[in-house]
Formats: C-alpha cells, sequence, structure tokens
C-alpha cells in the first residue's frame, strides 16, 4: 500500500533529535512560553521575512485571535463582515465567526482553487471591511490582484497560510499558520501562529493567547488560553531547517506528476510558479472522482478528498451562503488529492502516475 501521508516514517527521521529536545525541556521544567517557544518564534518569523511570530495553540485559534486583535484595537468592530473562499476548509470560517465577524464566502478561482479576485470584487459591499486570503492547497493566492482591491476599498487584508509554510509571500500582511502534524511543517500535536510585521498587532495576540495578561496575575483583557506549548515549539524547532528541502522535494514530485499524467478524464492544477506553491497538497479533478478513487485503492494507492462537503453545506454553517456557490460545489464534487510527502519516493509516485494513465474511466 502507497499510503496517502505516511506520518510515522517523516518522523522517524528525527527520532533522536525529538528525544533530545524532550530531555532539554525536561531539564530545564520550564513547560509554557519557555525559550523553545521563544526561539521557535524568532526563527520562524525570520523564515517568513516578518517581525514577529506569536505561537498560539493552533491554526484556527490563530485566525480568531488576530482577528480579536484588529478589534481589540479598533481596526475591525463585531459585525463587520470578512471576505473568505468558499472552498476553505471550515477552520477558516469558524475563526472569523469565533472573533464575532460574519464570513461571506465567496467563490475561488476554478483553475487555481484560490480566491477569484474578481468574484472578490463583486462581493465587496459597505459592510465588507475585510478580506481573508486562502493559500489553499499550499498555492500563494492571487496576492496583487486582492491586495489592490482591499486598498482600494480601504478593507483590512489578512492571510490564512495554513498550508503555505515556506513560500514567498507577497507584502506584509498578517499571516495565520497552523502546524497540525500533517502539515509541512507538522508539530506532534496541534499548534499555530499569527505572524506580522506590526508590534501593536503582535503586542495584542500576545495579550489574548493568554488570558490577556501582560504579567502573572494582571489582566488587562478578556483573552483566552491558547499558548504554543513548550514541548511542541521544542520539536518545530527540528523540523525548521529542514522545511525549504522537503518543500524542494514536493515540488519535484509536483512537476513529475504534471510531466507524467495524461487522461482525459484527469484535470491537473495549474500552477503559473512553482515557487509560490508548497504542494502541501497536490489535487486533481476528475468528474469520475469515486470511481477513480476506488481503483486507486484497490491498486494499492490510499487517495484522500479535500473537501468532500462544502463548508456552507455543512451543519454547522448553515445559512452562511446568501448566494449560490456552483463553482464551489462542483470542485467538492470533483476534486481528490494524490499522494505527496517528503517521504513519498520518485519509485512509488511512477506507480501512481502509471496506475493513473491505465484508468479505464
Amino acid at each position: 500500500m502507497i499510503p496517502f501521508l505516511d506520518l510515522q516514517k517523516i518522523n522517524a527521521r528525527y527520532t533522536e533529535a525529538y528525544h533530545q529536545k524532550l530531555d532539554e525541556v525536561l531539564h530545564k521544567g520550564w513547560f509554557i512560553l519557555g525559550d523553545a517557544v521563544q526561539q521557535f518564534e524568532s526563527e520562524f518569523a525570520s523564515l517568513c521575512g516578518a517581525r514577529y511570530a506569536i505561537g498560539v495553540g493552533n491554526g484556527l485559534d490563530a485566525i480568531a485571535l488576530l482577528l480579536r486583535a484588529y478589534i481589540q484595537l479598533g481596526r475591525l468592530q463585531e459585525g463587520d463582515h470578512i471576505i473568505v473562499p468558499a472552498n476553505t476548509y471550515i477552520a477558516t470560517i469558524l475563526g472569523i465567526q469565533q472573533a464575532g465577524l460574519v464570513p461571506v464566502l465567496v467563490e475561488p478561482d476554478p483553475v487555481t482553487f484560490t480566491l477569484c479576485p474578481l468574484q472578490t470584487k463583486r462581493a465587496i459591499t459597505p459592510k465588507v471591511k475585510g478580506i481573508m486570503v486562502v493559500h489553499l492547497y499550499g498555492q500563494r493566492a492571487s496576492m496583487e490582484a486582492l491586495a489592490a482591491l482591499a486598498e482600494e476599498h480601504q478593507l483590512a487584508l489578512f492571510e490564512d497560510a495554513a498550508q503555505a509554510h515556506g513560500i514567498s509571500f507577497f507584502g506584509s500582511y498578517c499571516k495565520t499558520f497552523s502546524f497540525y502534524p500533517g502539515k509541512n511543517l507538522g508539530a506532534l500535536g496541534d499548534a499555530g501562529a499569527v505572524v506580522t510585521d506590526d508590534a501593536e498587532v503582535a503586542a495584542q495576540v500576545r495579550l489574548l493567547r493568554n488570558y490577556g495578561s501582560p504579567e502573572k496575575y494582571v489582566h488587562s483583557l478578556p483573552g483566552t488560553n491558547s499558548r504554543l506549548d513548550e514541548l511542541q515549539a521544542a520539536f518545530l524547532l527540528v523540523r525548521l531547517p529542514h522545511l525549504l528541502a522537503e518543500n524542494e522535494h514536493r515540488r519535484q514530485l509536483a512537476a513529475r506528476y504534471a510531466q507524467g499524467i495524461n487522461h482525459p478524464q484527469i484535470q491537473l492544477p495549474q500552477v503559473a510558479d512553482p515557487s509560490l506553491h508548497a504542494f502541501h497538497l497536490y489535487v486533481i479533478r476528475t468528474p469520475k472522482r469515486e470511481a477513480l478513487q476506488a481503483y486507486l485503492l484497490d491498486n494499492g494507492i490510499q487517495t484522500m478528498i479535500h473537501y468532500p462537503i462544502a463548508p456552507h453545506n455543512q451543519a454547522a454553517l448553515q445559512n452562511s451562503a446568501t448566494d449560490a456557490l456552483p463553482v464551489t460545489e462542483q470542485l467538492h464534487r470533483e476534486v481528490l488529492s494524490l499522494p505527496i510527502s517528503p517521504v513519498l519516493t520518485f519509485e512509488e509516485q511512477q506507480v501512481i502516475i502509471d496506475c493513473l494513465n491505465a484508468f479505464p474511466g
């Protein structure tokens, strides 16, 4: 069986280093917001080309805390509307809602899977005060066009980069990250971060993640408990130096898929610039998805669907869509994710390619 993602194999390469980090943390006896968190925040901010990274509990909290920081600073108000791609993972939308804001679901570009600038422009109303861009599957969205729209309409612009660790970013907009174990930069549990050049935003997020507390037992605002765990930060420090090389292996795999797959029922992802894509996922489209997925599984190849149910069709988000979303719904019927990871070999990939090309359709 070729697994979709072999986390055991990925992390086995770092077992010795993980044990060393565990020993260091145990020896220091400092388990919350210690040296490892501070070091990881510094190094990850540097990787992103930013001044600040604030470690938090997970990617969803990163979104909610960033938006709450904007509310605390008076840059947004509860009830403001935030544009978000309708085909994103549900966490993006939940983060907007948990901050007391209203998500406005907008159709993606069916070719790039990222937020469509034209559809975004059409969705802007006086109630819209921000745009949450999502670099879905690892591909940087059309930031130049979206940034121009945000500037023209005086909107805040945010980036959900949960799937885009290590790409080249456009501008200095506030970004959120997830370090869920399956991500390109994955922890051994939940973890996340807010990345920004804005000192005021960084200060607010630091307060909000820690009970609104600037110092122990002093609370200046109603915060929450969402701190990057010291152990997870230590483990992330093990993975961080290898991120760019692992991303490059993913790009090589993606290029081989693009060159090797040739089937009339399979539509490949369109990538203008591979350096702007982390290839967290390699997502094809096919009207024969169920048949193709079953065929691949019968031949020992595991795939996944990201995502099988559109957010607006989830019970948790009933009535979240005010307009029809035909592009989003078609994507959710057709997308299929192929194996891609730093431990997938070219030999294994060739088996996948040959099997795809032999699909009877």
